[in-house]
């Protein structure tokens, strides 16, 4: 049986740093079984930074590019994940009712410091999203392979 893959959607307000990591992380996590994209409502490029974050743990997403939410707006997600508190409130309608999840994180884009101070705030935000993430993909997942188990 060819089952539907869940569409997630993160979305923050410049899709440089956070949106970016949890997009790379999920892609990780949940492999062909999940699609994701990520997109941002005033949308900047992807900050060097989280490129180098995610390479420490061998994700590459240098080849990543910031998207409006503009360009997704018709289309449908079984879950839109804003993750910071901007894109929250000004997080637009898509159809079909997707389940709307709100994730606060700090902007590690906002750090100042050393290069390597800055670089701990995205490595920070980071392993942040990678727990929230490793949690939350799990519950689905294993439900479905326990409904599957026992059809």
């Amino acid at each position: 049986m060819n089952q539907r893959r869940l569409r997630v959607l993160f979305l923050c307000t410049h899709n440089s740093a956070r949106s970016q990591m949890a997009e790379g992380l999920l892609r990780h996590y949940a492999g062909e079984q999940i699609e994701v994209a990520s997109a941002g409502t005033e949308p900047g490029g992807v900050h060097p930074l989280a490129v180098r974050a995610m390479q420490e743990i061998g994700i590459d997403i240098s080849e990543a590019r910031s998207k409006s939410v503009e360009a997704f707006l018709d289309q449908r997600f079984d879950y839109v994940i804003t993750l910071c508190d901007q894109a929250n409130e000004t997080c637009p309608y898509f159809p079909g009712d997707p389940e709307r999840i709100h994730w606060s994180f700090p902007d590690p884009s906002a750090a100042t410091g050393t290069d390597e101070e800055r670089l701990h705030a995205f490595e920070q935000v980071r392993t942040q999203l990678a727990v929230r993430l490793r949690t939350w993909v799990q519950l689905p997942l294993s439900l479905r392979a326990e409904q599957n188990s026992t059809a």
